[in-house]
């Protein structure tokens, strides 16, 4: 676990560099849910806001999660007009947002019944954040790349060697992943995109029979938008999800298409598994499930 818990003084610290009077906040609630960041709830007279703390900078981490906060912050003010957070204050250790109203996805699943308007409007609203176009492609907080075969190798190389420095025993040949990037497929990414990349259903809010948020995107980056069909359909396959592609648009899964959502899958997938060391995870059956999908991937290749 890397998560850092505030004491009293702290919390009332960072609530004043943020503009809060500390005397003014009526309830506070450490949020349990996340094994990296920690999250308070925090509740004034009239407003709620969800604060959130980086860890410590010398607990254990993978390269790309350096600096996060600030990109979490740049998400949501380009996706300003979306359903997204509003930033209150933001510096590199903690980020003070609005809280939106409603309830994960996951673990609150909706009535079968609401399922595939729910899934339609969440392509909509995905589909609009793709409308959100930067100036070069990668993560924000490590610098941007001129193309996207440029970044995504970077991004690869930067986690196979956390692999390596965490002596992660990986089920995949890093030099099969590797070759793969050599693909003409990625030619076809020419403009960069703002990907929130953990779309899995803990980071989609819901209240009623409506999407109210998309929250936790500090993973986010400028890239190719079919990036963003893994964590949407997290160890399942986007395309059996006709009522998302259907809010979504247009998306023909052409062979370079397939070849570049397999190359992300794998990506993901290796964060996964290579994150469960230093974040010290015990639970074998969810390593287990991350390993099955990771080696499927990697047969795609």
């Amino acid at each position: 676990m890397t998560r850092r818990t505030l004491s009293s003084g702290e919390l009332d610290d960072v609530l004043a560099t943020c503009g809060i009077d500390p005397a003014a906040v009526l309830a506070r609630q450490e949020l349990t849910e996340g094994t990296y960041n920690t999250a308070y709830r925090l509740r004034t007279a009239d407003t709620g806001y969800i604060l959130k703390v980086a860890p410590d900078p010398a607990s254990p981490s993978l390269t790309y999660e350096q600096g996060l906060m600030t990109t979490e912050a740049l998400l949501y003010r380009e996706a300003a007009g979306l359903p997204v957070p509003q930033v209150i204050h933001a510096e590199r250790d903690f980020l003070l947002m609005t809280e939106i109203p409603g309830l994960p996805w996951y673990p609150n699943k909706p009535q079968q019944d609401k399922r595939a308007k729910l899934r339609g409007e969440l392509g909509e609203i995905v589909a609009r954040l793709h409308k959100i176009t930067g100036t070069g492609f990668g993560y924000p907080q490590l610098g941007l790349h001129g193309s996207w075969r440029s970044a995504f190798r970077q991004m690869v190389t930067s986690v196979l060697a956390d692999a390596e420095r965490y002596a992660v025993d990986l089920p995949v040949a890093g030099e099969k992943v590797l070759a793969a990037l050599d693909s003409p497929a990625f030619d076809d990414v020419g403009h960069p995109v703002l990907v929130h990349f953990d779309l899995w259903d803990g980071n989609i809010l819901l209240d009623g029979d409506r999407v109210t948020g998309l929250i936790d995107g500090e993973r986010a980056f400028w890239g190719d938008p079919v990036a963003e069909l893994v964590s949407l359909a997290l160890f399942k396959d986007i395309r059996a999800d006709a009522a998302f592609l259907d809010g979504y648009g247009p998306l023909e899964f052409t062979e370079p298409v397939a070849h570049r959502l397999a190359c992300y899958q794998v990506y993901l997938y290796l964060i996964m598994l290579v994150e469960t060391v230093p974040r010290q995870s015990e639970d074998a059956g969810t390593r287990r499930l991350i390993t099955r999908n990771l080696v499927a991937s990697a047969a795609k290749l």
